[in-house]
């Protein structure tokens, strides 16, 4: 993995960390391929019993970083292929690749979470933010949709008109109204010790039955992921595409 995602074990946690804090930990392809790789990298590591997802800097994560993505459009093409067995391409896949594992994935949030940074947080099981911290389903700013799972994770999370709304108008909102719509678990004012906290009580219980709810819930709650992320992408190619002819003119 690069510079720019770091996985560090200690002890039955694994803290992956979004490492770019100059940017704000804006996204770049390298990056969500890095994800992809972190996670099965924690997957592999059997003594790991939670994840605690955070970001490096002034905020969790600022979203994609577009004028990165987009100076490639071959390369966004190729990430946007889906895996045949997986149902998800590079931009999903470092987002679900999350609910994939068989532990528990806590996310501590602060500054700045928005777009693809909100998508990767959604994915998580648990979201502890900062008081402080604001939030935005941005892609609407840049004349895109949600993707990267995003609406996956909202259709379980949150109402669909509070989803639309969030969407259609990008407008950033605070901690307390994130939590009150559902769209976090909880606001504590350190959110990496309220995650140790909440991943002692969690690891506490048997490992397998952790691992039986997790997968349990994901496959009953709502529709198919997979037939969302089918639809997510053939909405989103063609508006990024556009935004990449235009940057390259």
């Amino acid at each position: 993995m690069g510079d720019h995602i770091t996985v560090r074990f200690d002890n039955n946690r694994a803290y992956v960390e979004l490492n770019r804090p100059g940017k704000h930990n804006g996204l770049t392809l390298e990056m969500l391929r890095d994800l992809v790789d972190a996670a099965r990298k924690v997957a592999e590591h059997k003594t790991t019993r939670a994840v605690i997802l955070t970001g490096n800097g002034p905020s969790f994560s600022s979203g994609l970083d577009i004028a990165a993505a987009t100076r490639n459009p071959v390369a966004i093409v190729r990430e946007f292929l889906p895996r045949p067995l997986r149902g998800t391409n590079t931009f999903q896949e470092a987002c679900w690749a999350w609910r994939r594992l068989d532990v528990p994935v806590i996310a501590a949030v602060h500054g700045r979470c928005f777009g693809g940074g909100l998508q990767i947080a959604l994915a998580a099981d648990f979201r502890i933010a900062a008081p402080t911290t604001e939030f935005s389903v941005m892609e609407a700013a840049h004349g895109l949709v949600p993707d990267m799972t995003g609406p996956a994770a909202l259709s379980q999370l949150i109402g669909i008109d509070k989803a639309m709304l969030l969407a259609m108008t990008a407008d950033p909102v605070d901690a307390d109204y994130a939590l009150r719509i559902g769209l976090i678990t909880d606001v504590a004012d350190d959110p990496v010790k309220a995650a140790e906290a909440l991943a002692d009580r969690v690891t506490a219980r048997d490992r397998n039955a952790v691992a039986a709810a997790k997968h349990l819930f994901d496959r009953s709650w709502h529709r198919s992921s997979r037939a969302t992320f089918a639809a997510e992408r053939l909405a989103q190619l063609p508006l990024l595409l556009r935004k990449a002819m235009s940057s390259s003119d």
